[in-house]
């Protein structure tokens, strides 16, 4: 079992997630990425009505419903993969990874923070869309060596940590293509 996270760590991965929720959401003006048919998270589209319905977590709200479609499109690609359990995404970890996430969120919505405080400038989830400065923000990650497979972009590196792999496999979705890439690694069982 993976060691447990500690807070920071949990909160540079969300901020890469939720960043790449929102990036990947199609259904908003403009488009953005198109990797999942939403539109949760701008004040527009489903931030208006989480407004109306939860406004005290709204915010929240979005943010975590578009993280669950990135997820089922990830789980949809993994599910073509046999050794997809050998596996990390940047939205799947395993089962305990990925519960500390889903509790460091719901601590966050409970305690109403507002993401762009808790994420301090590691949330690019507004704004005017900018192609070339979404990339750009995913090139923080580093400049991992990937190899593209048919299951999708094999991060080749072994990182000791999810915490470590979060900004590989951000930053291995550049460059962009019409359909998610699901940039992965592999890790030992």
């Amino acid at each position: 079992m993976p060691q447990p996270l500690d807070p920071s760590q949990l909160d540079d991965i969300l901020a890469l997630q939720l960043s790449v929720a929102w990036a990947g959401e199609a259904a908003g003006e403009p488009r953005r990425l198109g990797w999942w048919q939403t539109d949760l998270i701008d004040a527009e589209g489903g931030g208006d009505l989480f407004a109306r319905l939860v406004p005290r977590t709204a915010a929240w709200a979005g943010f975590e419903l578009a993280r669950e479609a990135a997820r089922r499109v990830e789980t949809a690609a993994l599910a073509r993969i046999a050794k997809r359990d050998e596996l990390w995404t940047l939205f799947q970890f395993g089962f305990a990874v990925d519960e500390q996430l889903h509790d460091r969120l719901a601590y966050h919505r409970r305690h109403r923070h507002v993401p762009g405080e808790v994420f301090q400038g590691r949330l690019v989830a507004s704004g005017v869309w900018d192609t070339a400065a979404f990339a750009a923000h995913l090139a923080r990650g580093g400049k991992p060596t990937v190899e593209v497979t048919p299951s999708g972009r094999q991060v080749k590196a072994k990182p000791a940590s999810a915490a470590a792999a979060a900004p590989l496999l951000a930053a291995a979705l550049f460059p962009f293509e019409k359909a998610y890439p699901l940039p992965y690694v592999e890790v030992s069982g």
